[in-house]
């Protein structure tokens, strides 16, 4: 599990990890300040932050989530404001907005249960068991 926040917004992701590592989920949090410049890097460095073998993964923004879908993949979760204009800022909580620690721990619920379940051609669901530290992901 990948918990990739921004700025001040770090905090809820290691509030979340925390939250998780009571449930016996391990996650590790990336502090990634600006996704730009990210995308920039060597490929390698990447592959080396967001671990491509990890499909569980939540992001926290404290703006718009737009553009987070490429850094969470298609079964992660987004926690992030729900409308433009509206700002987190240091006057207006987070908690507000639905940023917390709380939320983010919940959307990593919801994305590791969505990664443990598969459905099968003509819809038949298959559930099977998370792999070691609570990922979801399976081994290549």
């Amino acid at each position: 599990m990948l918990l990739v926040a921004t700025g001040s917004e770090v905090q809820f992701a290691l509030g979340a990890r925390k939250l998780l590592a009571d449930d016996g989920i391990t996650a590790r949090v990336v502090s990634m300040p600006c996704r730009e410049r990210f995308a920039v890097q060597d490929l390698s460095y990447q592959d080396e932050v967001l671990q491509p073998g990890v499909r569980a993964r939540v992001s926290v923004e404290d703006a718009v989530g737009q553009g987070w879908r490429d850094v969470v993949g298609d079964g992660g979760r987004i926690v992030s404001l729900k409308h433009v204009g509206a700002s987190t800022h240091h006057w207006r909580p987070f908690d507000e907005f639905g940023i917390t620690a709380t939320a983010v721990a919940a959307a990593a619920h919801d994305c590791l249960r969505d990664a443990v379940t598969m459905v099968r051609p003509g819809g038949a669901r298959q559930t099977s068991a998370p792999t070691t530290g609570g990922t979801g992901d399976r081994p290549a």
